[in-house]
């Protein structure tokens, strides 16, 4: 895995008093990140998060599968859960939100306001294994990414993405397929022998 520099990265020690739900091994955290709600996160193995991401984890909690790189700035926010999958990645200033407002309705909006004033929509997001997400896409409540789907920069994602669809836009609009490939690709992968230096 390739290395952040490390005096700018949380030790294992470290990563383990953040009081995280769940931590894996060889994971990369910049410290510049912030988290909230530590209790009710789980980041696998072999994950890097890049500088300046941001977990807000409510109730459902958000669950980070193993081969899992956010770029810098990732925000991840919700109340209910959301859940990346292995070999996933998120380059820069991605938002992935289960929760949003209502914006065309009457009610009062923003947490300063208490939640009987407001109309929040809560539902869970899955980005499915392989998923890659484009630089500054915003990823909306209720969607599930397909298994190696692709999202292209400046999305935006408000419907659910089936397997290996590559999609863009705003409105988003299929433009192509990913190669089915990446399967076999992540199977030989898994079957290699432990290199520690990986």
């Amino acid at each position: 895995m390739s290395q952040l520099n490390e005096p700018n990265c949380f030790t294992p020690e470290e990563l383990t008093r953040l009081g995280f739900a769940e931590i894996g091994r060889d994971v990369q955290i910049d410290r510049t990140c912030r988290f909230f709600g530590n209790e009710r996160i789980r980041i696998g193995s072999n994950v890097r998060i890049d500088s300046f991401c941001t977990f807000s984890a409510g109730a459902g909690g958000i669950r980070i599968g193993n081969h899992v790189h956010l770029s810098t700035a990732v925000g991840l926010a919700g109340a209910a859960e959301i859940v990346i999958d292995d070999f996933c990645g998120l380059s820069s200033r991605v938002a992935v939100f289960s929760t949003n407002e209502d914006y065309a309705g009457g009610t009062l909006t923003n947490p300063t306001v208490p939640d009987t004033w407001r109309n929040n929509i809560s539902k869970p997001v899955h980005l499915k294994k392989h998923v890659l997400i484009g630089s500054g896409s915003v990823i909306l409540p209720g969607v599930t990414v397909g298994i190696a789907a692709s999202v292209g920069a400046l999305s935006l994602v408000n419907k659910s993405i089936p397997d290996f669809v590559v999609a863009g836009g705003n409105p988003m609009r299929k433009v192509g397929m990913r190669n089915r490939n990446i399967l076999q690709q992540e199977a030989a992968f898994l079957a290699r022998p432990e290199h520690p230096t990986e």
